[in-house]
């Protein structure tokens, strides 16, 4: 089970796809059941194997204040059974089988899958299906694993430094949206979750209309649909709202800093996040031109700042930058360094700053455009051996809002984005007062 920070970017490095426009990401089939769900099928038949994934529209964003961690928690919840499937059934079966299985949780989406040959398709379906509406949910359950998220925040953030400080950071660029609470939520908030939390959550957002099944592997449309009609066509809507009402951020007005001092940090490293507008305000090819700039400048070891940095200066040992593309509301754009032993890492924050600056006057090349587009596409050509690829790519961003056929043309808008686009991005958000610059340093000995 896992917290998801995924950049879309990132997900669809996994895509294979080519440069002639009309070409499509995934040759994918849907259709709607009566009661709501959306099913898409994502045929590939280089093995005899299939991938199942059920996306819920509802993620850490939407819990109510003072109920942090409630989806992840819930999440966890999942597995303990049902009316009919004993706690644990469900993965013992899949491990019998031969599969693999996970879920995740996000700020927008909440998902699980499973990994298995195709002829036990139908036997994760059956479960999968009956705990969208059958999970049996008790105190004796429920607290002893309320611990367990307890424990894993304790491994996973109180414990990594870097976790931490993207911790505070987070909740510093965000003053009022819930992208500023962590996805496992704060401490002293899951501590007071209750049976009766979880089952509400539950029964509010898990519902054939709350959520995308997609399978992807070696199956047809015809072989699955009547698979799904049998499992998950008798569940009961549960009236989601048709849209998910999110407080708006204000204007960012100032520059932040966050520092954080650990003695279990070696060596010390530079962060900056920067906020962007809500994606329902950003121009058409926005989101695709950020993840450009996220790969001219910090996608590979001839990207601008690790040649600059790394190579050329030679004052750190990283330099990078990445995308938060995927988000519901607000999108968020990131860059991080670190010196090379023996160089302050003030010295190193002056050459970042310095290549900031450089770019924002100077903008991004052509050639630099063409190059980054030509790097996606050649990551993304050996992708779609994997079954699971289309499934996670296709689910997060119909999760998100996205439709099939926007998915689909992936390519063509990435292929379109100007120079023009990507320098006007860069100038109107690379701003001071949309950031939050985070100092993670040794702690001196007292």
């Amino acid at each position: 089970m896992r917290l998801l920070r995924l950049s879309l970017v990132g997900l669809l490095l996994g895509l294979a796809f080519v440069r002639p426009a009309g070409a499509k990401v995934f040759d994918a089939a849907s259709f709607t059941l009566p009661n709501g769900l959306t099913v898409v099928v994502v045929e590939n038949h280089r093995a005899p194997v299939v991938t199942q994934m059920i996306w819920y529209r509802v993620g850490a964003a939407d819990e109510v204040a003072g109920k942090s961690g409630l989806a992840h928690f819930l999440e966890h919840l999942m597995f303990k059974g049902t009316e009919t499937a004993k706690a644990g059934e469900f993965s013992a079966v899949v491990a019998e089988n031969g599969g693999t299985e996970n879920a995740f949780t996000s700020r927008d989406y909440t998902g699980y899958w499973q990994t298995v040959a195709k002829d036990r398709l139908e036997t994760v379906m059956r479960y999968e299906a009956d705990r969208m509406q059958h999970i049996v949910l008790t105190d004796d359950v429920v607290y002893p694993e309320r611990d367990v998220i307890v424990e894993e925040r304790r491994q996973r953030i109180d414990a990594n430094p870097s976790s931490q400080l993207d911790e505070a950071m987070m909740a510093a660029l965000f003053q009022n949206h819930r992208y500023g609470v962590p996805i496992i939520g704060w401490q002293h908030e899951m501590e007071g979750l209750t049976t009766a939390d979880a089952l509400a959550f539950y029964r509010k957002w898990y519902g054939p209309d709350n959520a995308i099944l997609v399978i992807g592997g070696d199956v047809t449309v015809d072989e699955v649909k009547p698979l799904v009609e049998k499992y998950y066509g008798p569940l009961v809507p549960v009236g989601v709202p048709a849209e998910r009402v999110r407080v708006l951020e204000p204007p960012p007005t100032a520059a932040r800093t966050v520092t954080l001092k650990s003695p279990q940090v070696a060596e010390p490293q530079w962060y900056r996040a920067y906020l962007l507008p809500h994606r329902k305000d950003l121009a058409e090819g926005d989101l695709e031109a950020l993840q450009l700039l996220s790969e001219i400048l910090g996608g590979s070891a001839t990207s601008r700042l690790y040649k600059s940095l790394v190579v050329d200066q030679g004052l750190a040992t990283s330099a990078g930058a990445y995308d938060r593309s995927d988000a519901l509301d607000y999108p968020t754009f990131h860059l991080a360094a670190a010196p090379r032993q023996g160089v302050e890492l003030a010295t190193v924050e002056q050459a970042m700053q310095a290549e900031i600056d450089k770019l924002v006057q100077g903008g991004v090349t052509e050639e630099e455009l063409r190059l980054a587009k030509d790097r996606l596409q050649a990551s993304a050509v050996f992708a779609r051996d994997e079954p699971s690829t289309g499934p996670h790519v296709i689910g997060a961003a119909m999760a998100t809002g996205e439709t099939l056929e926007h998915i689909q043309s992936w390519p063509e808008r990435v292929e379109a984005v100007t120079v023009e686009q990507v320098n006007a991005l860069l100038r109107e958000f690379l701003k001071p007062e949309r950031s939050v610059t985070g100092y993670l340093l040794p702690q001196e000995p007292s």
